[in-house]
């Protein structure tokens, strides 16, 4: 049986030791702003990936309230590259509800925190036991890893019940002097000790009281219902000139990439030929007709329920003024600006292919 002497005691003391050694944007700062830009950035994505952005961000916004008052285009801009669009427009929009409800400063219960748009519960577990010393238990991917394997839990932990339950239980578990170096102790633990492969069993504070790795199948663990293969879309797009200015599409803003920039394009239909689904996707788009030229070439990329084959080409305007059919928002730039837009991943790609036009 799990007990705080048993299990809380030796993962802080653990946490204690080490936390010089793991650093974390975020962590061990007393800024609940910069807990909650950290948390939300480490949603989904690795902690080496992270730092650079969080470093630039606190230094473009160090405050709710410069953040409140940034540019969406600029904030998405800063985000560029660290995926899953959404956080960056959610903090921008709950900075702005934060400056107008709160005064600009974040609150500090989690009734309150969950008021604030794109907090969901984790991210406002995360400021109210870190900032502010609240005992609410963390509930992420590696929390989940360690204390599946710890208890050998046999329940699919992608179903919500399951993390509900683990979410009481480690509730009872947390210590209430503590639970900033419990939350973060549990975190790291499952991130550089008690890995999905290959963990360090040996090197593990809880390796006397973890039931799986005393029946030595710690990897059987988590148990999760296998992902279905993700679909595959071909998609094509065209890079419009028309003189010395290409055509930069706005997506809206409450969809898949909102707010982001893109040049016009879709899915090939079946039967239909890449050069054919172009024209047809740039004429549905934009309305406007258009001359294939040279191909730019084909990149591949992943996002989280589907992946994508995109190929580009040169594309020459002919005639027609350009509709929003698919876009919030249309303009004409100059190769030489396309640096000060965000873009998705799969066009900062297919850009990397282009030697600037002389």
């Amino acid at each position: 049986m799990l007990t705080r002497q048993n299990f809380s005691n030796k993962l802080t003391t653990w946490f204690q030791a080490k936390r010089a050694h793991l650093p974390v944007p975020g962590r061990g700062d007393s800024n609940p702003y910069a807990i909650w830009v950290a948390e939300v950035m480490l949603q989904q994505t690795q902690v080496t990936t992270v730092w650079p952005y969080y470093e630039n961000w606190m230094e473009k916004y160090p405050s709710i309230s410069s953040l409140a008052v940034a540019d969406q285009d600029q904030v998405l801009k800063s985000w560029e590259g660290l995926g899953y669009y959404s956080r960056a427009r959610n903090l921008h929009r709950g900075a702005q509800y934060v400056t107008d409800t709160f005064n600009g400063k974040l609150p500090e219960t989690v009734p309150e925190l969950l008021k604030i748009p794109g907090v969901g519960t984790y991210t406002a577990a995360a400021i109210a036991s870190l900032a502010f010393g609240i005992p609410e238990p963390l509930i992420d991917g590696n929390v989940l890893r360690v204390y599946s394997r710890v208890t050998r839990l046999t329940a699919d932990i992608g179903l919500s019940k399951t993390k509900a339950t683990i979410t009481s239980e480690l509730a009872q578990l947390i210590n209430p002097e503590q639970p900033a170096e419990f939350n973060q102790g549990l975190m790291d633990l499952g991130r550089v000790i008690c890995t999905p492969r290959n963990p360090d069993c040996e090197s593990c504070p809880l390796k006397k009281i973890c039931l799986s790795a005393r029946t030595e199948d710690v990897e059987s663990f988590p148990v999760k219902e296998k992902r279905k293969p993700l679909p595959h879309y071909h998609i094509v797009i065209g890079l419009i000139q028309k003189g010395d200015y290409f055509l930069i599409q706005k997506r809206p803003v409450n969809g898949l990439l909102g707010g982001l920039w893109e040049f016009p394009g879709g899915k090939i239909e079946r039967g239909e030929k890449s050069e054919a689904a172009l024209l047809r996707e740039i004429k549905e788009e934009t309305g406007l007709d258009v001359d294939l030229g040279k191909k730019i070439g084909t990149i591949n990329h992943a996002y989280t329920h589907f992946k994508i084959t995109m190929s580009a080409w040169f594309c020459d305007w002919i005639a027609g003024e350009a509709q929003t059919n698919a876009s919030s928002e249309n303009k004409w730039i100059h190769f030489s600006d396309m640096n000060t837009y965000a873009f998705p991943k799969a066009n900062l790609k297919i850009l990397e292919l282009i030697s600037p036009p002389t």
